[in-house]
């Protein structure tokens, strides 16, 4: 009963903040909800909760992206504390943030606790419904076309998705009896799945949870959302929702390992990893716009994760412990996006110098946080990009050498842009240093800690759990 507990505690709440009308009530139920949630999801990592029936069932991969995206989320509601209360004379909806925001998590909840793939779809789908009035909360024109983008082009996706769970199916009616589309009852029945069907199924997950995950060149919705979206709701965009999209082609490609069609994806996923590597380093280089640019990076980041997973062996655990840097390092820097953006009201990066001078805190984070999402040591991206590295090296030099490259020229662009940001001389040299609500440093602080941490030491219970990940993908 836990696992529906932890689905029904945040959409029952959500239901509730709809009623209120007081943003200081709503706050306290924000927090409170995501502070719940967090310690029902640490419980199932001293004792995992019983599966109930065919829909809910938790394993290693979804108790791991269950964990970051909980944690995420208690990291959003606090930062919204100040966020909201900066923006509360403003025409914003913000009566119906905390609601949406409850029930986005709920439906990421349910993405991760069950391995029923039609429900799983489902799940996807409902994150995208619940997540697109939080893109249009500034009632702008702009956030209204990047919501309707959003709402189209992963509708798109979500539809091909659902036509490769119906593909899997009828691959799973080549089994007598047929199997439910369960991940067990699959996996178990692998061999004697219909492979044309099965690698169908496959291609129509990868492009359609693809879409979602931000792969290019199906990733066009992703830099209008994360440039229009609250900073914390795009937090949990890159931080959250992309890993809830990785699992859904991770829970069809466990299928196509147990049917050994595990080379055909993984060279689907490497190639998509490439292509994603590279056209976001072109258009990481020179892009004048700070939220965009995030966007772009976490376009590069899914490409690494999909590249790790598609060179195989232990450049599969480097993807699992990528994911975990990534989310918590591109959840912190949004936030400092935010602060940036409140202060100075612009995106431009142009626009905004001496943020170290104005903003303290914020400008010394931001720097930090740019050498981690870059994978310098001693940050965590650093050891999970390099053990990816060197085993695509291992498996071919040039494609070794590509992988580095990419990362190096991705690197090189942000840096272009975030350090003048930074450092740079800003417009009024009197400028005094602005006061830094708790609230929107100590999410950025506490991220940025634990990536720190994780470039020097990886926790057993950490390190446990990612080698179950990585070995319930062949890894």
């Amino acid at each position: 009963m836990l696992l529906a507990l932890v689905i029904f505690l945040p959409a029952l709440l959500g239901a509730l903040a709809w009623l209120m009308r007081d943003l200081r009530q709503q706050l306290w139920l924000l927090v409170g909800t995501a502070s719940a949630h967090l310690a029902l999801t640490a419980s199932f990592w001293l004792f995992r909760p019983s599966s109930v029936g065919f829909f809910l069932s938790l394993d290693a991969l979804g108790l791991l992206f269950l964990s970051l995206m909980s944690a995420l989320f208690l990291a959003a509601s606090i930062y919204s504390v100040s966020y909201l209360r900066a923006h509360a004379e403003d025409d914003v909806a913000i009566d119906r943030y905390v609601p949406f925001l409850l029930w986005f998590l709920a439906a990421m909840t349910l993405v991760t606790v069950t391995q029923h793939l039609a429900l799983m779809w489902a799940a996807v789908e409902a994150t995208t419904l619940a997540s697109a009035p939080l893109i249009y909360f500034h009632r702008r024109r702009a956030a209204l076309e990047a919501a309707w983008k959003y709402l189209l082009i992963c509708s798109v996706g979500i539809a091909l998705a659902l036509l490769g769970t119906f593909f899997l199916g009828i691959a799973a009616s080549a089994v007598e009896p047929t199997p439910p589309l369960v991940l067990g009852a699959l996996a178990a029945s692998g061999k004697s799945l219909a492979l044309p069907w099965l690698k169908a199924a496959f291609v129509l997950a990868i492009v359609g949870y693809g879409t979602k995950m931000g792969l290019a060149p199906l990733h066009t919705w992703l830099p209008d959302a994360h440039s229009q979206a609250p900073s914390p709701v795009s937090a949990l965009l890159s931080g959250a929702l992309l890993n809830c999209a990785l699992l859904g082609i991770l829970r069809f490609y466990q299928v196509c390992t147990a049917a050994g069609a595990d080379a055909f994806a993984r060279t689907l996923l490497l190639t998509l990893g490439f292509v994603s590597l590279g056209v976001a380093a072109a258009l990481i280089v020179g892009q004048r716009d700070y939220k965009r640019l995030l966007a772009y990076s976490s376009v590069e980041n899914m490409g690494i994760i999909a590249a790790g997973i598609g060179v195989g062996g232990a450049a599969t655990f480097g993807a699992m412990l990528h994911a975990v840097n990534h989310s918590l390092t591109k959840a912190g820097l949004f936030f400092l996006a935010g602060n940036l953006l409140q202060t100075y009201g612009t995106t431009r990066a142009a626009e905004v110098r001496g943020a170290a001078r104005r903003l303290p805190m914020t400008g010394a984070l931001l720097v930090l946080a740019m050498l981690a999402i870059g994978g310098s040591p001693p940050f965590g991206p650093f050891v999970s990009e390099y053990l990816i590295f060197v085993k695509a090296f291992e498996a071919n030099g040039w494609l070794g050498g590509l992988f580095a490259a990419l990362l190096a020229i991705a690197f090189l662009g942000m840096a272009g842009v975030l350090l003048p940001m930074a450092q740079g001389k800003p417009a009024d040299d009197g400028q005094k240093p602005e006061r830094e609500p708790l609230s929107s440093i100590a999410p950025s602080l506490a991220l940025l800690a634990a990536v720190l941490v994780l470039g020097v030491w990886i926790p057993p219970f950490l390190s446990d759990l990612l080698k179950q990940a990585a070995g319930l993908l062949g890894g």
